[in-house]
């Protein structure tokens, strides 16, 4: 890993949060593509989504949602739930930022596309209890259109429809239909 990515990576925890996101979003920038250097920060990754702030976790979370290109071992089909968990967080914008980013792992092949639809399908299906359910849900429903129309995968869609129609409150159905329009 070249000099100044580690220093990217060591600033993901400065106090300073201009320093802490100008990293971040040099980071994000650099892993929308496969990199060579992901398993030397893999493990701080996984170790960052259960960190006690938030901040962290949630920066972990979408660093480790971006890296499974970047992962010939296959080390996120054992480490996605904790990265799922994320989904949960009792901070709801650190679930938030994870479960906007998680369908990126779906992008490495078909076993990771499978972890994510099974993983958000579950989500869909056990968040109807929580305080922002809606939201939720309507991430999901993103989330599985985001994977989509980077796969072209029709398994992708049919079970987006399925979960939206699993809604019985006709006002969010219509919400989540509309993030599957034209598809």
């Amino acid at each position: 890993m070249n000099p100044a990515l580690r220093k990217d990576f060591d600033n993901l925890r400065s106090l300073n949060r201009e320093t802490s996101y100008k990293s971040y979003l040099r980071l994000m920038k650099a892993t929308d593509r496969p990199v060579d250097w992901a398993y030397a920060v893999w493990d701080d990754l996984v170790e960052g989504l259960t960190d006690k702030d938030n901040h962290v976790r949630a920066i972990a979370a979408q660093l480790l949602a971006n890296l499974p290109r970047s992962d010939p071992k296959g080390r996120i089909l054992k480490d996605f739930p904790v990265l799922l968990s994320v989904t949960r967080d009792e901070r709801f914008v650190t679930a938030r930022h994870s479960l906007q980013a998680i369908w990126k792992v779906g992008l490495a092949g078909e076993k990771q596309q499978k972890l994510v639809m099974d993983g958000l399908a579950r989500r869909f299906k056990e968040c109807a209890s929580e305080k922002n359910c809606t939201l939720i849900r309507y991430d999901i429903a993103k989330a599985l259109r985001d994977l989509y129309d980077e796969v072209e995968d029709v398994k992708i869609r049919d079970l987006a429809l399925k979960l939206i129609r699993s809604e019985s409150d006709l006002k969010y159905r219509k919400k989540y239909e509309g993030v599957w329009r034209n598809a």
